[in-house]
């Protein structure tokens, strides 16, 4: 059921409701696991979650979920993207093609793998199944662009299509990618090949032996099936 506010009272509300429960003995741990990039309210993921199904219980889902989950990413601390995540993964499958816009601007802004991944293979991965026509000029614009974040989308948007991977285009996103030096494209890289080698193990160990890899990628797509050859 949605909520009948509007989505800048919803969010201040659904904000009131999370500041109340914040724990400052624990968000100073959580800041440092994420290398203080951002400040914390001190809510762990179990903790957060349950509080905010408790919202929705009581107050409905958000009429537009697009705007609240814009508005909570505004806020300064971690766990009101986090919330806004979930709000994004519950609407999921309602959200309009359009909706791929506000994926890159949160994949762009307050950068970082925590939510960088979850919009990537999960949000992004699920909308462009749906909508497999936007896949072409998307996939380009990510591979070739000069962010990371929106490089490594490239990368991972396919990671739970299984038998539906396109694997031209995912060999062809790491091969365009595979000198790159950043840690998060090289780890990336390494967890896309591997998880499609539950798919097709000898297409990923023979793609690792034609093409080179740094060794992070390399070691982590053959964990699971061993050396080429």
């Amino acid at each position: 059921m949605s909520g009948a506010t509007n989505a800048g009272e919803y969010v201040a509300k659904l904000e009131a409701w999370l500041r109340a429960q914040a724990n400052p003995e624990a968000a100073g741990p959580m800041a440092a696991y994420m290398k203080g990039k951002f400040p914390f309210l001190g809510l762990r993921s179990p903790e957060r979650v349950e509080l905010t199904r408790r919202f929705l219980a009581g107050n409905g889902f958000p009429a537009d979920a697009e705007d609240a989950a814009a508005r909570l990413w505004e806020l300064p601390e971690r766990e009101f993207q986090y919330t806004a995540l979930f709000l994004l993964d519950k609407d999921r499958k309602r959200a309009p093609r359009t909706r791929i816009a506000l994926y890159e601007r949160l994949i762009l802004e307050k950068s970082w793998w925590d939510t960088a991944d979850l919009l990537a293979a999960k949000l992004a991965g699920s909308l462009l199944a749906r909508f497999p026509d936007l896949i072409p000029e998307r996939a380009e614009a990510w591979i070739a662009s000069d962010n990371l974040w929106l490089r490594r989308t490239a990368i991972l948007f396919q990671l739970g299509y299984k038998g539906k991977t396109d694997t031209e285009l995912l060999f062809e996103a790491i091969r365009r990618n595979a000198d790159d030096p950043d840690f998060f494209i090289r780890k990336a890289i390494g967890w896309a090949l591997r998880e499609y080698a539950k798919t097709d193990p000898r297409a990923v160990a023979a793609f690792a032996e034609s093409n080179r890899l740094s060794p992070l990628s390399a070691r982590e797509a053959l964990k699971r099936i061993g050396k080429p050859g």
